[in-house]
């Protein structure tokens, strides 16, 4: 199957700090599935590293106070693309990321505190019928 995947969960630094999340099942997945990675935070134009970012409802905003929303909202659309154009079948995203949080993410004010809610991309990929998955919930795809 080919799986889209946020490409700091591969090792890629791409994260707004600059960093990467490498994981350690990334190598048993990819020698199951298909793997093609993303960064829709760099591909709606933000540089890496970027001034974190939280969404406040339907508004993505750094800790700045400047409104990112429409980067957000075209790092997913191209996401979207990414997955068609390659035939994905499902994502796997890095959670609590503004984003690509599926299921919880960071609440907007900047505190650390978490509430319920997906990031920018996993709601678009959700709402357009692609299983997305968190990379703590990856167990079920190397089964």
């Amino acid at each position: 199957m080919k799986i889209l995947i946020s490409a700091c969960l591969l090792g890629i630094p791409c994260r707004y700090d600059g960093k990467a999340k490498p994981q350690p099942w990334a190598e048993a997945l990819a020698g199951r599935h298909d793997l093609v990675p993303v960064c829709p935070e760099q591909l709606g134009g933000l540089p890496t590293p970027r001034t974190p970012s939280e969404r406040r409802g339907d508004r993505v905003v750094m800790n700045t106070g400047a409104d990112v929303t429409e980067q957000y909202r075209r790092g997913a659309e191209a996401a979207l693309r990414l997955c068609r154009l390659t035939g994905c079948e499902a994502a796997i995203l890095k959670e609590r990321s503004p984003s690509c949080g599926c299921g919880e993410i960071y609440d907007g004010s900047f505190s650390g505190t978490l509430t319920a809610g997906d990031g920018v991309t996993a709601e678009l990929l959700r709402k357009n019928g692609i299983p997305v998955y968190g990379e703590s919930h990856v167990a079920a795809l190397l089964d």
